[in-house]
C-alpha cells in the first residue's frame, strides 16, 4: 500500500504569526495532530505538532503571545505519495516523529500519521467501546 492510499488530503495550513492557542484551536476542530506552517517570506514549509504546543505549555509559555513560527520544526522530512507506507515508517521511526508531509511536485497534498498507517495496516479493526467519561472537579 501506498501513501497516498492512507495520507489525509485535507491539510491545515497556518501561518507563521498564528499564536500557539489558534493553532490549537484549529487542530482540534479539524481533530488533526498538526498543521503544515507556510512562511511566504522565506516561501519555506514547515510544521507545527500537537507536541510542540503541548512542550510549549510545559515550559510554561503563554499560547496567547508564543507563535507558530517559534515552534514550527523547518528540518522537515517530507514523504512522496508513490512511497510505500514501509517507506514512510521506516522514515518516523528512524527520525522520532509521527506525522509526515506529503509532497508532489514541491507542493503539500497531504499528511500521513502513524495513526492512519495503522488503519491501514490492521483494517477491520473497530474502535473499543468509549469509556465512561472523566470530569474533573
Amino acid at each position: 500500500m501506498l501513501v497516498r492510499d492512507a495520507m489525509s488530503t485535507l491539510v491545515l495550513t497556518i501561518g507563521p504569526a498564528h499564536t500557539l492557542r489558534q493553532a490549537a484551536r484549529l487542530m482540534s476542530a479539524r481533530r488533526v495532530g498538526a498543521a503544515v506552517v507556510l512562511d511566504p517570506d522565506t516561501c519555506g514549509l514547515g510544521i507545527l505538532t500537537e507536541r510542540d504546543v503541548l512542550n510549549s505549555l510545559g515550559r510554561g509559555q503563554n499560547p496567547d503571545f508564543e507563535t507558530a513560527s517559534a515552534h514550527t520544526t523547518t528540518s522537515v522530512v517530507y514523504a512522496g505519495p508513490a512511497w510505500t507506507l514501509e517507506d514512510a515508517a521506516e522514515a518516523m521511526t528512524h527520525g522520532g516523529f509521527r506525522h509526515l508531509v506529503v509532497l508532489d511536485h514541491d507542493e503539500p497534498v497531504g499528511i500521513v500519521s502513524v495513526r492512519d498507517i495503522i488503519r491501514c495496516w490492521a483494517p477491520g479493526r473497530h474502535r473499543p467501546a468509549p469509556v465512561a467519561e472523566f470530569t474533573a472537579r
